[in-house]
């Protein structure tokens, strides 16, 4: 069918076979349609995707937030000064 859209094609291979098979049980609606449900499977996937790295933002910067001043009294109060007045002008 001609269209203007971009098309994608991909190789069936053993573990992308394994997933539609399993698509194909989760949908049996569209079992005889692989194309289907490989269309299912990214619709179905982004979404998931996109929550999984927010989360995995969300527990970095909460990390980040927890240590923050965690390192106070390891270095005194002027090391950056003292560190640059080592080195030439």
């Amino acid at each position: 069918m001609p269209t203007l859209r971009a098309r994608h094609m991909i190789t069936e291979t053993d573990e992308i076979r394994a997933a539609i098979d399993e698509a194909a049980a989760f949908w049996p609606d569209a079992a005889g349609n692989r194309a289907e449900l490989v269309r299912r499977l990214l619709l179905q996937g982004a979404p998931s995707a996109l929550e999984t790295e927010t989360r995995r933002r969300i527990a970095f910067l909460a990390s980040v937030d927890d240590a923050a001043g965690s390192m106070r009294g390891v270095y005194p109060n002027d090391a950056a000064r003292s560190l640059t007045e080592e080195w030439p002008d």
